[in-house]
């Protein structure tokens, strides 16, 4: 039984947006600010994370129009590099990046809400689990109803973020000056694009709906546009908006730039703004995140590769019920465990692999299907295409060599994915 197409050009645009700004733009400004002292390097990070991004969203676009079904990025490398790539690429963001991601941004919100009230570390875990718990039952029960809650917070979310960068370049406030920029490496340079390829992460993760949007032809690819282009400008102006207020060492030691950012600009009330704003970013975030996540294990199942009962559609509510219950159960598991922060920090890596070869994959199918109905063909291929992919490789040769232990642990996670791959088809 297939998922019916219920989602439309605003529905997949807002899941775009609302998946990629999560805490990233309020928090990892100061880690990078750490790795380049430089006030162009800052905007010229952002700037050129955001273009790579854009350039895979474009070949995203191509795929999810030829390739429509649900589980996207995973039919994609199914068509192009066999089952077992696909196999591995859904173990990975089964076990690890979605599951990961949606556990560190539901501990987050646990963090933000104690500024309201004080919790205890049992009572963090309980606020995370409860989010989960309530975003999963929402997504259970409709893909609509999952649409409206995404389309909520990511409005307030937008708005939260423009307040905040007009308060900025309205302040008469400026940073003091600290003299010339300082020299930047190529190897900082990469370590900080990690930080905003992070901030970036998520773009793709509309692909897993793509068997539910309605003329996805036409809606994916203005969906990856816009919102990609949307999340372009909120970050690159919230960074001109950091250094038109802060010096670049104030934002390197502060941990909250935005609270810090908004308690100059906008007063007292500032940290409460940022507080509610970063609990509403976070909650579109998770939204989006099992709203998708559950597509993955479900179109796996569909093709035998990974337990039926996953593959199931309710029949009521027709959504993969089996599969929203169980991812979350999975990542309420990382939530207590306390697992999630490291199985996160080493799934980024792990999943631009993937990102990449997704990329590539217009390339080979254009090759492998010539004769396929492309209604949607890459802009600017095959330059756009190749830039992206020798920039992602350089990336991940930088992060193995400058992150060598995190950059193992990455391909660990996909080796396990191998093994269990050979393991499934032994015993199914």
């Amino acid at each position: 039984m297939e998922l019916p197409r219920r989602l439309g050009a605003l529905d997949a645009t807002v899941i775009v947006i609302g998946i990629v700004i999560g805490s990233g733009i309020f928090l990892l400004p100061n880690l990078i600010a750490k790795s380049l002292p430089s006030h162009v390097a800052i905007l010229s990070v952002w700037i050129v994370s955001g273009v790579l991004s854009f350039f895979g969203a474009l070949a995203y676009a191509e795929l999810g129009a030829m390739l429509p079904a649900t589980g996207g990025q995973y039919v994609y490398l199914r068509e192009a590099y066999g089952p077992m790539c696909a196999f591995v690429c859904g173990w990975t963001f089964m076990l690890a990046v979605l599951s990961g991601g949606s556990a560190w941004l539901a501990v987050t919100f646990a963090i933000y809400a104690g500024y309201f009230v004080p919790l205890t570390p049992v009572m963090g875990k309980v606020v995370s689990i409860a989010l989960i718990a309530l975003l999963s039952a929402v997504n259970y029960v409709g893909v609509r109803e999952g649409a409206w809650v995404q389309r909520i917070f990511t409005g307030l979310k937008i708005a939260a973020l423009l307040i905040l960068i007009g308060a900025a370049l309205a302040s008469p406030q400026r940073a003091a000056s600290t003299g010339p920029d300082a020299p930047v490496s190529l190897g900082n340079f990469g370590v900080a694009m990690a930080a905003c390829l992070m901030a970036y992460n998520g773009w793709s993760y509309v692909s897993f709906v793509a068997g539910e949007v309605r003329d996805p032809q036409r809606n994916l690819l203005r969906a990856l546009a816009i919102g990609m282009a949307a999340v372009g400008f909120l970050y690159v102006f919230a960074n001109v908006a950091y250094l038109k207020v802060m010096t670049i060492p104030e934002i390197a030691a502060t941990e909250r730039v935005g609270a810090d950012l908004a308690t100059r600009t906008i007063g007292p009330i500032g940290g409460t703004f940022v507080a509610l704003a970063v609990l509403c970013s976070i909650t579109g975030a998770v939204n989006g995140c099992i709203l998708t996540s559950a597509r993955i294990p479900f179109a796996q199942a569909q093709d035998g590769l990974f337990f039926a009962r996953f593959g199931k559609v309710h029949p009521r509510f027709l959504t993969p019920s089996s599969a929203i219950v169980w991812s979350g159960v999975w990542t309420a598991v990382l939530v207590v465990s306390g697992s999630y922060e490291n199985l996160f920090t080493y799934s980024i890596l792990a999943a631009w692999i993937f990102y990449t070869m997704s990329v590539a994959a217009v390339w080979v199918l254009r090759r492998k299907m010539p004769g396929a109905e492309r209604p949607y063909r890459m802009w600017g291929y095959p330059w756009t295409l190749w830039a992206f992919v020798a920039v992602s490789v350089w990336f991940m040769v930088n992060a193995f060599v400058t992150q060598a232990g995190p950059s193992l642990m990455a391909f660990v996670i996909v080796a396990t994915g191998v093994a269990a791959y050979w393991g499934w088809r032994k015993v199914a």
